[in-house]
């Protein structure tokens, strides 16, 4: 068996065995025996990860294929793993304080495996119903984890919000699907390309996959589920959420959109449209917050955008550029959300949660927070000055490469785009530059002199996050080996390249 098989086996796997460790060790008294299981399946896991990226250097794309389905592993999907097997482990070491006194970690740490495989899978699909069943994992894995407090009416709340447009989302796909099989008599992404053209049929079935992918990806109009998804979770899963997940999602509507009408003006277009409202509804309504979570929450909204704005300009234009670009920037901010997300938890969790309180973090609770907790208060600096785009930092770096991309078109259009993509990066400070003030203030707020102090484990990812941030913005060279494949497998399924 290949590295490539066992790198999607061990977590999918592992999932069930860590909720039974963690069953056993309840019965026990060791509560936390699942925490352990779940780190050592993900440490596990990087075996075949660090082998199979070896393989793919030296061979190019890798496949497995088990009666007629194939998955194959290429630059895209090579990246998603990176970013979710690397996330998903800081995570689960982050959360081993963070949940200690909650019941349930048994189920937790097995559904962020089980979260992690499928999200390999995902970026492996090669058909468009085997793309919709690991979609449908995912949905459900995340699902639980953001309903996890399930004694807290909010965080039901926004657990069914987040079922409801889900599964409403998964219909839409459905239709898509059930649309491209009776127009092509098949479901593997390379046949539909080879006989999609610009059809109704095939425009009706884009638009359904926009709309029902859309939701995961938390395109406006259709992220009315994210704000509340992500700050009533686990602070651990918010970032996973916001660093992994909508990316996932991103690439779930790529492979779809990329097997209906090769390199079309009409997908660069609407990506371009839909990341210039995102950015622009993220950014105002994040300007409107007093939580920290759905501040960060409602930011995603706009690096989304910038994402789309990427991709959609090397749909649009064939610039391999754009989509480097757009895939470096999924990168970095996997790395810069998911160091605020866990920085933001780490105060939220000393503020309120250490002392029984499930209230939110709001602005006015970080008044002084770094003369008491300096680490973490630079942590969350420089995650959201990084997500600004101040240089030299790594949000600087992939917002800049994506601005490249468009200028180098020489086209109005996409140089406006570009421009407006600017502007919208310089109004995201204003909401950023106050959350860092107010930490840095001399007078400390009661709930951070009432604070309690953070274990090091919670530490240590955010040292981690923070040194990544850091050097991809001095070397984004760094990431070049993932972002360069993945750009140029990401422009041949849209028949560019």
């Amino acid at each position: 068996m290949t590295a490539f098989a066992w790198l999607i086996i061990v977590p999918l796997a592992a999932s069930p065995l860590v909720y039974l460790t963690g069953q056993w060790g309840i019965r026990r008294g060791h509560p936390g025996a699942a925490r352990w299981a779940g780190l050592i399946a993900l440490l596990a896991a990087w075996v075949p990860f660090t082998q199979a990226a070896a393989g793919f250097a030296a061979n190019g794309t890798a496949t497995l294929t088990a009666g007629a389905q194939m998955l194959a592993l290429d630059g895209v999907s090579l990246l998603l793993a990176a970013l979710a097997l690397g996330l998903g482990t800081l995570v689960a070491l982050y959360s081993a304080a963070y949940m200690a006194a909650d019941d349930g970690q048994d189920k937790y740490y097995a559904m962020l495996v089980l979260l992690v495989g499928v999200m390999i899978g995902l970026g492996c699909a090669t058909d468009l119903f085997n793309l919709w069943l690991w979609f449908e994992g995912m949905a459900i894995s995340t699902y639980l984890l953001v309903a996890f407090y399930r004694t807290q009416p909010a965080s039901l709340e926004a657990g069914v919000k987040y079922l409801v447009q889900s599964a409403v989302g998964s219909v839409f796909v459905l239709f898509g699907i059930a649309l491209v099989l009776a127009q092509t008599g098949t479901l593997t992404l390379g046949e539909i390309a080879a006989q999609a053209t610009l059809t109704p049929g095939f425009l009706a079935a884009g638009a359904l996959f926009v709309i029902g992918f859309g939701v995961k990806v938390a395109a406006a109009p259709m992220h009315t589920w994210l704000p509340d998804a992500h700050a009533q979770a686990p602070s651990g899963i918010s970032a996973m959420l916001s660093g992994v997940v909508i990316e996932a999602g991103l690439i779930a509507l790529l492979r779809a959109l990329s097997a209906l009408a090769g390199l079309a003006l009409p997908w660069g277009v609407l990506l371009m449209a839909f990341g210039a409202l995102n950015m622009l509804v993220g950014n105002l309504m994040a300007l409107r917050q007093q939580q920290v979570k759905r501040l960060l929450a409602f930011s995603s909204l706009s690096h989304v955008g910038y994402m789309l704005i990427g991709l959609g300009v090397a749909v649009y234009a064939g610039e391999a550029a754009g989509a480097e670009g757009g895939l470096f920037h999924m990168l970095t901010h996997g790395l810069m959300k998911g160091l605020a997300f866990l920085a933001a938890g780490a105060l939220l969790w000393a503020l309120h949660l250490a002392r029984g309180d499930h209230g939110a973090l709001t602005i006015d609770d970080l008044r002084g927070a770094a003369r008491r907790y300096p680490l973490i208060a630079l942590a969350l600096s420089a995650a959201v000055l990084a997500l600004g785009g101040l240089p030299p930092l790594a949000g600087f770096m992939s917002k800049w490469q994506i601005f490249q991309a468009g200028a180098a078109t020489h086209e109005t259009a996409l140089l406006l785009v570009v421009i407006f993509a600017g502007l919208n990066s310089v109004l995201s400070l204003a909401y950023y530059a106050p959350l860092v003030n107010t930490m840095y203030r001399r007078e400390p707020s009661e709930a951070v002199l009432a604070g309690a102090p953070v274990p090091a484990s919670m530490r240590l990812p955010l040292i981690v996050l923070l040194l990544a941030v850091v050097i991809v913005g001095f070397w984004p060279g760094l990431l070049a080996g993932l972002t360069g494949p993945a750009g140029a497998a990401l422009l041949a399924a849209f028949g560019g390249g």
